[in-house]
């Protein structure tokens, strides 16, 4: 094969790749800013705010060591969601549910169905459930806007290294003498002949 053949033939496979890759950087960034906009728009519509610094709602340790970073701050991120339901909604639930679970109580409420107290318990306990659900919800869609930025910005990188060596690639196809060869065997020298 001859060297420019190659040449070319690589060439535009690197340019090939670099559009590939800048579309598919387009659309993860793309993706990204979509999932990050809807998490936020949809948090900010349910108007949580996490309590001021120093309130008593932070006095529980098990509470404070984690929302005090976002104290007095409206809920808008998944980051923050996560932080809500997990260490704030979690809490209050295992103090309502005694430290069982919503299965637990609810089987014990189909027990006793004539007990209010705990069929207000379990009705308390699904609400907070649920909410924490949705809120682990906005969480892993935030999580997945930050990784598809992280992969738009990756093939955004390999597209200008993958568009360099295309470069290259050019600039050498222009150098290479027309005649060159590449990948193929050398000839087999005839035998010289030996005078006895």
């Amino acid at each position: 094969m001859r060297r420019r053949t190659f040449d070319a033939l690589a060439t535009a496979v690197g340019a090939m790749l670099t559009v590939v890759l800048l579309v598919a950087g387009g659309m993860l960034m793309w993706g990204s800013i979509y999932t990050t906009n809807n998490v936020h728009n949809q948090l900010a519509a349910q108007k949580i705010y996490f309590p001021a610094k120093g309130s008593a709602e932070l006095a529980n340790p098990a509470i404070s060591k984690y929302l005090n970073q976002y104290a007095g701050q409206q809920l808008l991120t998944g980051s923050q969601a996560e932080v809500w339901a997990d260490h704030y909604i979690a809490v209050h639930l295992q103090e309502i549910g005694g430290g069982k679970t919503y299965a637990q109580l609810s089987a014990a409420s189909l027990a006793d169905p004539g007990n209010k107290a705990l069929a207000s318990q379990v009705q308390l306990v699904f609400q907070g459930e649920t909410l924490r659900g949705l809120l682990l919800n906005a969480y892993a869609f935030g999580t997945i806007g930050k990784l598809t930025f992280i992969a738009s910005i990756a093939s955004f990188i390999l597209a200008a290294g993958m568009a360099l060596l295309t470069l290259l690639g050019v600039l050498h196809y222009r150098k290479v003498d027309e005649e060159e060869e590449i990948f193929s065997s050398p000839k087999a020298e005839e035998p010289v002949p030996v005078n006895a």
